[in-house]
């Protein structure tokens, strides 16, 4: 079972648009670079080729970046109620953020909470603006933390 803690929450939202990013400059620059070389050798059309290609694969990982924004901002905006719930959890246990753990990255109803070595299922209101814990017993007490 793999359980987040509130660092993780903040900081690792945005690792895959990384490696697009990167993919994208990357055949930016390829693009370029035969474009350079088909306009400095017309007779040889291996580099226009190499660009057209270059080109698609660019079109590509646009489409990708994009689909992943959509879905980004989706988990995202899940995202950013899960951090004021774990604070608010750990204000009313008198705990530190840094104590209280969860096993999901977005805030639906049922969802595990682990507040120091204790677990909780949480059952939200229909609106979402309240919340009871009941406390809950895990039957795999193997935990990986994702800090």
């Amino acid at each position: 079972m793999t359980f987040y803690t509130i660092s993780y929450l903040s900081n690792h939202q945005h690792m895959n648009q990384l490696f697009n990013y990167i993919a994208i400059i990357i055949f930016v620059l390829l693009i370029a670079v035969m474009a350079f070389l088909y306009l400095r050798h017309r007779l040889i059309t291996r580099y226009r080729d190499l660009g057209i290609i270059f080109f698609l694969l660019l079109l590509l990982f646009i489409g990708f970046q994009v689909t992943d924004m959509e879905k980004s901002t989706t988990q995202q905006s899940q995202t950013t109620q899960m951090i004021p719930f774990i604070k608010a959890v750990a204000r009313d246990h008198n705990v530190s953020p840094q104590k209280v753990v969860v096993n999901s990255t977005t805030l639906t109803d049922g969802i595990l909470v682990r507040i120091e070595d204790r677990d909780y299922r949480v059952n939200l209101s229909q609106t979402g603006d309240n919340y009871t814990l009941t406390r809950a017993h895990v039957v795999n007490h193997q935990v990986n933390l994702m800090k």
